[in-house]
């Protein structure tokens, strides 16, 4: 688990295929199991997500967290509607 979640915001969030998709906001913890649940996205590239969609990236979608974020697996497109392509 992560020591710090100050130091995880604002770190750019990569696909597996090195698209830069965005930038952390917020890390969403689970307190009572005292974990990190996911990273938060106000805003995504709109490459990948529609604009003015937020999403919540699960945190085991992440690979790693260095000097940035990357992930293990994004969908391909998400949508306003709340669709995903797969």
């Amino acid at each position: 688990m992560l020591e710090e979640t100050d130091n995880v915001i604002g770190l750019e969030v990569y696909t597996p295929e090195g698209i830069f998709l965005g930038q952390v906001d917020r890390v969403i913890l689970d307190v009572p199991n005292k974990k990190v649940d996911g990273l938060f996205m106000e805003t995504a590239s709109p490459v990948l997500v529609d604009e003015g969609v937020s999403i919540n990236i699960p945190y085991g979608w992440v690979q790693s967290v260095g000097d940035v974020v990357l992930l293990r697996y994004f969908p391909k497109r998400v949508s306003r509607n709340g669709r995903v392509e797969q």
